[in-house]
C-alpha cells in the first residue's frame, strides 16, 4: 500500500518545470489582458525570463522604425545601465541576424561564433560567453529581439526551453503591436490628416499643459496664430484639390522650421497655430519675423508647375505678459492675426502693442 502510494504522489521529473511554466504564461498572460501600459507587460515578460532561465543579463531590444537600428528598450542584469546607450546597426551581431532572418539563436560559446560582435562587451566591460536570441515577431514583421546573455541552465537548452522562450517573446510582441495601435490610434485623434500637424482640440490640452509648467518652472512662452492672405483665390482659381496641396505644403513648411520643444497645430481652415515654449515676447517676434519671411519666399505647388507665392498675416501673444489663462491667450493672439489681416495683410501684430511689421 505505502509504495502505492509513494507512485501516486511522486511527481515526475519534469512536473515542477511544467508548473512553474504555467504559472509563468499565466502571470504574462494575466499582465497582458489587464492592461494596456507596454512597460507593465514587458517588464513582466523579462521577470518571468529571469524567474525561468537565470541568465547573467538579458534584455528585449526593439527595431527603430525610422532607422532600423536595434535599441535596448529593457536591460537587466550587469551592464544593464550602459546598455541603454547602445544602437545595433540593423545587421550587426547576434541580434541584428536575428532580426534579419526571423530565426532563433543558440550560441554556447560566441568566441566560435563569427556573427557576434565585441561592441556591446567593449561599452559595458562584460565578458559574454553564450547567447541565446529570439526574433519578437509582429504580424507582418519583426519588432525586435529578446537576448539572454551567459543563460544559467541545469541542462543544455533544448527545443522546449526554445519554444517557451518563444512563446515570452510572443506575448512581448502581442504587447508592442497593441501599445502601438493605441498610440495610433490616439495621434488619429489629435493629429489633422491633410497637414500632419496637431488639430485644434489638441491645442487646448497641450495649453493647458504649457501653463501648468510654465507657471511652475517660471517660463513665458508664446503663441502665433498664421493666417494665409487671400487663400480663397487659390480655391477658386487652382480649385480645391490645389487648395488642399497648398494647406498641405504650407503644414510641411511649419513643421521644417519648428524646434523639437515646439508645437505646430492647424487651428482651422487656412489658420495655423505655432506654440512656443520658454520664448518670451521679443524673441516671439523675431520667430514670427522669419515665419513670415520664409513663407512669402515659398513657391506653393512647384510640382504642379504653378509656383504661387503667397503672404501671410500672424498675431502673437504671450504668456504671463499678455495672459495667464488659456482661451485668453487663444483670444488675443487670435485678435492680434486679425489686426493684421485688417490694416494690410502680410504683416505681424503683436497683442498689447498692434503692427509691429512695417512693410
Amino acid at each position: 500500500m505505502g509504495t502505492m502510494e509513494e507512485k501516486y504522489l511522486a511527481k515526475p521529473p519534469d512536473l515542477e518545470r511544467k508548473i512553474k511554466e504555467l504559472s509563468v504564461f499565466h502571470e504574462v498572460g494575466k499582465a497582458l489582458t489587464s492592461t494596456l501600459d507596454l512597460n507593465q507587460v514587458l517588464q513582466k515578460v523579462m521577470e518571468q525570463i529571469s524567474e525561468f532561465f537565470r541568465p547573467d543579463t538579458w534584455s528585449l531590444l526593439l527595431v527603430d522604425e525610422k532607422t532600423g537600428e536595434l535599441y535596448f528598450e529593457i536591460a537587466i542584469g550587469e551592464g544593464a545601465d550602459t546598455l541603454k546607450q547602445v544602437r545595433l546597426n540593423p545587421k550587426e551581431g547576434i541580434a541584428g541576424w536575428v532580426v534579419q532572418h526571423g530565426e532563433p539563436l543558440i550560441i554556447p560559446n560566441v568566441s566560435k561564433d563569427k556573427r557576434f560582435t565585441p561592441r556591446v562587451d567593449d561599452v559595458t566591460q562584460t565578458k559574454t560567453q553564450s547567447i541565446v536570441c529570439v526574433p519578437v515577431k509582429g504580424r507582418d514583421k519583426i519588432l525586435g529581439v529578446i537576448e539572454l546573455v551567459n543563460y544559467v541552465a541545469e541542462m543544455q537548452l533544448d527545443e522546449n526551453d526554445l519554444f517557451r522562450l518563444q512563446a515570452l517573446a510572443d506575448y512581448a510582441a502581442i504587447a508592442i503591436e497593441n501599445a502601438r495601435y493605441v498610440q495610433r490610434i490616439h495621434e488619429l485623434t489629435i493629429t489633422d490628416d491633410l497637414t500632419g500637424l496637431y488639430n485644434s482640440r489638441h491645442l487646448h490640452s497641450v495649453l493647458e499643459a504649457e501653463i501648468y509648467r510654465s507657471t511652475r518652472h517660471h517660463y513665458d512662452f508664446s503663441l502665433i496664430f498664421i493666417d494665409l492672405d487671400h487663400f480663397k483665390q487659390v480655391n477658386d482659381q487652382h480649385g480645391h484639390l490645389a487648395g488642399s496641396k497648398v494647406l498641405e505644403e504650407m503644414g510641411a513648411l511649419i513643421k521644417r522650421h519648428l524646434r523639437l520643444i515646439d508645437f505646430g497645430f492647424r487651428y482651422g481652415g487656412d489658420e495655423f497655430v505655432i506654440l512656443l515654449p520658454q520664448t518670451p515676447r521679443r524673441s516671439a517676434i523675431n520667430v514670427a519675423r522669419r515665419l513670415h519671411h520664409l513663407i512669402g519666399l515659398e513657391k506653393f505647388l512647384k510640382l504642379e508647375g504653378l509656383n504661387l507665392h503667397l503672404t501671410a498675416s500672424l498675431g502673437l501673444a504671450s504668456f504671463p505678459d499678455d495672459s495667464r489663462d488659456k482661451d485668453d491667450l487663444i483670444r488675443l493672439a487670435d485678435e492680434a492675426m486679425y489686426l493684421a489681416k485688417r490694416t494690410s495683410r502680410n504683416t505681424i501684430a503683436v497683442a498689447n502693442e498692434g503692427i509691429v511689421l512695417k512693410l
